[in-house]
């Protein structure tokens, strides 16, 4: 019964607070934005880098502070290799995607025209085999026979750039899922963003 009082007392308070907090005078109250997503999933050997596109959306609950969701589906590898004359690099389809889903807040250096954050978001990762015989090599390298969908985090940071309503954003992060223990893995997104 304790508990239920507890939560019923936490509740009301964010009940309470959000007037308070949507009343607030913002000049920027949400941000919609779509991205280019690479995932460089480290476990594997060689190292696997993958490709994508996402969307995500944003609205301030402080004029520093915004509350954040995003998702994106890498369905490209891409493959790089070093040769003494250049670099080549090709992006091919791969019978093992990636989709990944995270919300949590993001916090900023004001509303200006350029913001540096930094964000912590909590989600999850999913890895799904399309064509088993196609990948039977990567997934023993990786572990994965079926897929999985395991819990993840994403602490992460980067910069936007606005001219007006439209802007442009990077960041970079490392995507953290949980299977059998933390497996850190390098993302990075760039893109347009919408803010008004």
């Amino acid at each position: 019964m304790k508990k239920c009082r507890l939560w019923l007392f936490i509740g009301s308070l964010f009940l309470a607070a959000a007037p308070i907090l949507m009343a607030q005078d913002h000049s920027d109250h949400i941000e919609v934005g779509a991205f280019a997503d690479y995932f460089r999933l480290s476990d594997a050997s060689p190292t696997r880098n993958f490709v994508g596109l996402g969307g995500r959306a944003a609205f301030n609950v402080h004029p520093n502070v915004q509350l954040e969701a995003e998702m994106a589906y890498d369905f490209k590898r891409n493959y790089t290799n070093t040769f003494s004359n250049g670099v080549s690099t090709e992006l091919v389809n791969t019978q093992f995607r990636t989709l990944h889903g995270f919300f949590g807040p993001k916090f900023q250096t004001g509303s200006g025209p350029f913001r540096v954050f930094i964000t912590g978001k909590v989600g999850f990762d999913n890895f799904s085999i399309n064509n088993q015989n196609a990948t039977a090599g990567f997934t023993n390298t990786v572990g994965l026979t079926n897929g999985t969908t395991d819990f993840a985090v994403y602490p992460g940071g980067g910069f936007e750039a606005f001219a007006g309503p439209i802007g442009v954003r990077a960041e970079i992060g490392d995507d953290i899922f949980f299977d059998h223990g933390a497996h850190n893995n390098l993302r990075v997104s760039f893109g347009p963003q919408l803010r008004f």
